[in-house]
């Protein structure tokens, strides 16, 4: 948990995810594997671009976009992992229970 100083305007609250101020707490092993990942997708992207501009049979740009979108999945299922075990159980244990409702409106979100 990162301390703050008084001379930092923000409200002490301890490293979590997301949204409204707050940030992950990956490690450098996990970081680098979501970039990985992600940098991964965007040559998929860029290819799937190139396609286009080439005049690829509709039906292997769709397999290729698929790929994309199982990539991401990927990505998400990992995160989504990652969220659970550290910030939302971090946030319970804070008596934050609202993150249930977070946490649901994310999977919803995921699922869609």
């Amino acid at each position: 948990m990162e301390e703050l100083t008084q001379d930092n305007a923000q409200t002490p609250t301890h490293d979590s995810c997301c949204t409204n101020g707050r940030q992950s707490h990956h490690s450098e092993k996990t970081k680098n594997n979501l970039i990985n990942r992600l940098n991964r997708i965007e040559g998929q992207v860029r290819g799937l671009k190139g396609l286009i501009e080439k005049d690829t049979y509709c039906d292997n740009v769709l397999n290729q976009i698929s790929s994309v979108q199982s990539a991401l999945n990927g990505v998400g299922k990992l995160l989504l992992e990652h969220h659970m075990k550290s910030c939302v159980i971090e946030r319970i244990q804070d008596g934050e229970n609202e993150v249930i409702d977070e946490l649901l409106v994310t999977i919803n979100k995921l699922m869609k």
